[in-house]
């Protein structure tokens, strides 16, 4: 059994679940709401380049408008990235994104990385409400 830690957030957004899948199911769009991650992404046949300026990584995307998901895997282990989900709430969109970290990750990096994903998905909800 893993006992790797799960950092999951989830934020309310005033925009259509399609409005919300179109883009974070898009890596193109990565760079717009998760620079930290990709300053810049490429297509690679089926996967996905992303730079952040100092490391590649090599990225699979996995995306179900009809489902809601969007899981954003490591082309190497695609048990290893982002597993997220667009869920339909009222006139909006609720938008949920876990991510695994390791067990003997300390307190202060997940805090850190948990800052990172807030204000990530900040700017999605932002990108979404500005386009309706």
């Amino acid at each position: 059994m893993h006992t790797n830690q799960v950092l999951t957030e989830t934020i309310s957004i005033a925009a259509s679940p399609g409005t919300v899948f179109d883009l974070v199911s898009d890596p193109r769009q990565l760079p717009r709401w998760a620079p930290g991650v990709a300053r810049s992404v490429r297509p690679d046949g089926d996967d996905w380049v992303l730079s952040n300026g100092e490391n590649e990584a090599r990225i699979t995307v996995r995306a179900s408008r009809e489902h809601g998901v969007v899981d954003l895997l490591s082309a190497q282990d695609r048990g290893q990235g982002v597993f997220t989900r667009v869920l339909p709430h009222g006139d909006g969109a609720e938008y949920q994104f876990t991510m695994f970290l390791p067990a003997d990750a300390p307190d202060e990096a997940i805090a850190g990385q948990r800052a990172v994903v807030r204000g990530e998905l900040d700017t999605v909800r932002a990108l979404c409400e500005e386009h309706g």
